[in-house]
């Protein structure tokens, strides 16, 4: 059981912290504050960081958004219900990440790390233009506002985006040994997660030949998600690690739970049963099957163990925009960029 101490944050600059490789620590180390990243210890972020400056993408090079524009009016209002309403959380997600990460990364004491969660924190910048682009140009100017608030008339939402608030909350108002360790686990929950549902959909929908291009975008999204998955999951491994009296085992198989049954109501209450492909048994299976995978992320056993099957198999061709496979279960991610990784240092 993890005890309850408070953290304290790293100071800006500390002239008498240590460096060296044998003292960094990924949280409570006696850093510097300087970005020494030719002595790294954690080589993992080293080979993130190649990663994720060569998935640098923008919005604007997603092209066919005027097409999914003319095809949405065509959509049943079921399927044009679930599009408005799983952007809508997709907001909410990107956006308090953008706005939270910056409070994790002042506990974290290994600047490798560091800078991969400052990348990460970008990333979800460009994910909520990427949302303002979508409704820009394929939903009616009118119909904005009630996407980007859908929370205040829909409870469902509002308890999901309250549960995942008051987490990250907890630990601002309170850094604690226990908040900080349960922000961790609420961030990998909500990386590797919430999104997946919202994502089948939209993958759905193509696979359909319907709304191409909103799947396109999501596409790159997701493949930016799969490497903060596997930031939070080494962060948490090496919690383990390093001070096993602060990890907690069975608080994530708690808050993995929690975060099942919380995305498998959502998901049911926002698709409904009547999109093609999507029943309300997949979407609890599918669920299911993913959180086994993260947990074996975890090195942990499944908490469904008779969920051995991914009911969306058949979607896992859309689910690669650059036709190079990537193993998105595995602690390492494959790079498969739209541009070159930049050169220099840190190669590998």
């Amino acid at each position: 059981m993890a005890k309850d101490n408070q953290v304290e944050a790293s100071e800006l600059f500390n002239p008498d912290g240590k460096d060296d490789i044998q003292d960094r620590r990924i949280i409570k180390g006696n850093t510097t504050g300087l970005f020494n990243l030719n002595a790294v210890k954690y080589n993992w972020a080293k080979s993130l960081y190649q990663v994720m400056v060569g998935n640098f993408w923008l919005p604007e090079k997603v092209k066919g958004l005027g097409d999914d524009a003319v095809q949405f009016k065509t959509l049943s209002p079921e399927e044009q219900r679930a599009y408005k309403g799983i952007l809508s959380f997709l907001i909410f997600l990107d956006s308090i990440q953008t706005m939270n990460l910056p409070n994790f990364n002042e506990y974290i004491t290994a600047p490798e790390v560091n800078l991969i969660l400052s990348i990460q924190a970008y990333q979800e910048a460009i994910h909520s233009q990427s949302y303002a682009t979508i409704l820009e140009t394929v939903v009616d100017s009118n119909e904005r506002e009630e996407i980007y608030y859908f929370f205040k008339t829909d409870k469902h939402l509002r308890e999901r985006n309250e549960f995942i608030g008051g987490i990250y909350q907890d630990f601002i108002d309170n850094p604690t040994d226990k908040n900080l360790f349960r922000g961790f686990i609420a961030n990998f929950l909500l990386e590797s997660i919430y999104f997946y549902n919202g994502f089948a959909f939209f993958d759905t929908l193509a696979s359909q030949t319907k709304m191409v291009a909103t799947d396109r975008m999501i596409n790159y999204i997701r493949r930016d998600e799969l490497t903060h998955v596997t930031i939070f999951a080494n962060m948490i491994k090496e919690v383990k690690v390093e001070f096993p009296e602060v990890y907690d085992e069975q608080m994530i198989y708690d808050m993995m739970k929690e975060a099942v049954e919380q995305e498998i109501a959502w998901s049911q209450h926002i698709l409904g049963n009547k999109i093609i492909g999507m029943t309300p048994e997949n979407t609890a299976n599918y669920t299911k099957w993913l959180s086994n995978k993260r947990l074996d992320l975890l090195g942990l056993k499944p908490l469904y163990p008779e969920i051995v099957a991914n009911p969306y198999k058949h979607l896992e061709a859309l689910q690669d925009n650059n036709s190079e496979k990537g193993n998105f279960f595995e602690s390492t991610v494959t790079n498969y960029a739209q541009s070159s990784a930049m050169k220099g240092s840190w190669d590998f």
